[in-house]
């Protein structure tokens, strides 16, 4: 991250380090904590609703949900998650607004590629799906968020990161979720303000 925000011009704390802990022990998010991490992410509301508990005396921690939400799980996302990272449609801005008990900070995830597995909004649905979020008490929108199709070579990831910012810059908004352990060199370079990491901290994941 350093070699690459010095490469870039920036500054280091323009971008937010996300530890992914999804199939990792509640222990390890902990150990995670007391090295001074503060922010990680969860792909799944039913896995993270069993550690949840357990991280509840984590002063300062925040938590990003960053895998698909299905519509019907936004209450129990609402109540776990500080972060949503991948609002996607209307209906879910909606019941998560429904839900909100207090106020939670919302990506819209942005499918830029044609993989037919990846979730996402349309980038030409985004000035829809912003004016409902306008209309949504208790969420906060601060950027957009993207997956691109999985490739070894992070240059491979560049113009879908390119083609983010862009989106970002067009809707007036300054949060940028893009760039993992693989390609989060590439990602600060083209502006992430957030990457997400989990193997090149945690090591290889646990197997359900």
């Amino acid at each position: 991250m350093e070699a690459a925000v010095r490469r870039a011009g920036r500054r280091r704390e323009e971008i937010t380090l996300v530890a992914v802990t999804k199939m990792f022990p509640a222990s390890t998010v902990r150990t995670a904590y007391e090295a001074g991490l503060r922010e990680f992410g969860e792909n799944y509301v039913r896995e993270f609703e069993g550690k949840r508990p357990e991280l509840a005396d984590l002063a300062g921690a925040r938590f990003h949900l960053i895998g698909h939400l299905q519509s019907n799980k936004a209450q129990r996302a609402a109540g776990l998650f500080d972060v949503i990272q991948t609002v996607d449609s209307p209906k879910l801005a909606r019941r998560l607004s429904q839900a909100a008990q207090r106020e939670i900070e919302v990506m819209l995830e942005v499918k830029l590629g044609g993989e037919e597995a990846k979730s996402g909004a349309r980038p030409e649905d985004l000035p829809a799906l912003m004016e409902t979020l306008a209309s949504c008490p208790g969420l906060r929108l601060t950027g957009l968020m993207t997956m691109p199709p999985w490739s070894e070579a992070a240059e491979e990831s560049r113009p879908y990161f390119r083609a983010l910012r862009e989106l970002a810059v067009r809707h007036g908004l300054a949060g940028l979720s893009m760039g993992m352990s693989h390609d989060l060199e590439v990602a600060i370079e083209e502006g992430a303000t957030h990457v997400r990491v989990g193997s090149a901290i945690f090591g290889p994941r646990r197997q359900p």
